[in-house]
């Protein structure tokens, strides 16, 4: 099986709003939810740090 990196913008559906912005995800192609979603969130892979992490982590 073939990996590809790639970096676009889609509209996804997250159904448990779990997302949040710069996690990264895995998704996949569905029938159209609304005018502009065709994708699902399947899982999160890596959770985006939230900014006091980002200044735990500089102490």
């Amino acid at each position: 099986k073939k990996h590809i990196i790639k970096s676009k913008k889609y509209h996804a559906h997250d159904p448990n709003n779990e997302c949040k912005v710069g996690d990264i995800v895995v998704i996949r192609e569905t029938r159209p939810l609304s005018k502009t979603k065709r994708w699902v969130v399947v899982k999160i892979l890596q959770r985006a740090k939230s900014p006091e992490e980002v200044l735990n982590e500089q102490k």
